[in-house]
């Protein structure tokens, strides 16, 4: 895919930041929209489907986290690369963002060049997770849990659960070696990439909300070293 194949929605209610980070972004080539707060930007979403969605964290009428959540309810967003744009430096609002689906983080004031880099990063690791799940659509299955990568459906006791991006890539991840350890850098770098800069409790975070869905015995955490998955 090229840099004019990839849709990318802005949303924030700052017209004069809409303005310059559209600008910058379409003189890469890329097809850009834009949304003013998240009512808005949750009726383009649906409209257009867009690869990546740069999300602002506060907004008037509904905040980019509750945006997101509702974003990651839809079986059509599963695989949109959700970033938030935020000036906001607090270790809770970023906990919050990755809670609500988020992907990674955008600090503002963003200049164009990093900017840039950050999106291309982000939508090279859409296209080669999207390229995957083409090439290998096999069904994954591992004790109670079953996963069928090409509909992104989790099944645990046969009862279906939709999760979002990152913990459905970190499970394939652990399910796809059982027993066997993954350390914390491993995780990093086949979940998030090593273009993509998150804070030190992103797994944390994602391996507690993953342990809710399917089970706090099918986890074990190796202290100091990572974690595994266990039949």
């Amino acid at each position: 895919m090229e840099n004019k194949d990839f849709k990318i929605l802005l949303v924030d209610d700052e017209p004069d930041i809409l303005e310059f980070l559209s600008f910058n972004i379409i003189k890469e080539g890329f097809e850009v929209h834009t949304a003013q707060n998240g009512k808005e930007a949750l009726k383009i979403a649906k409209d257009i489907k867009p690869h990546l969605i740069i999300l602002d964290v506060m907004m008037p009428e509904m905040d980019g986290i509750e945006t997101c959540e509702i974003l990651r309810q839809d079986k059509e967003m599963q695989n949109t690369i959700i970033a938030f744009l935020t000036a906001r430096g607090e270790d809770y609002s970023q906990i919050a963002g990755f809670e609500a689906g988020g992907d990674d983080y955008i600090s503002k004031p963003v200049k164009p060049r990093v900017l840039v880099s950050r999106i291309k990063a982000l939508l090279k690791r859409y296209k080669s997770y999207v390229d995957d799940s083409y090439e290998n659509n096999s069904i994954i299955k591992q004790s109670n849990i079953e996963i069928d990568k090409e509909k992104y459906i989790v099944k645990k006791d046969e009862e279906e659960m939709v999760l979002p991006k990152k913990e459905f890539e970190l499970l394939i991840l652990l399910i796809s070696k059982p027993d066997r350890v993954f350390t914390r850098d491993e995780i990093f770098r086949s979940v998030w990439g090593d273009d993509i800069i998150v804070g030190d409790r992103t797994i944390d975070v994602h391996i507690r909300k993953l342990r809710e869905k399917i089970g706090e015995n099918h986890i074990k955490t190796i202290k100091g070293v990572g974690y595994k998955f266990i039949d």
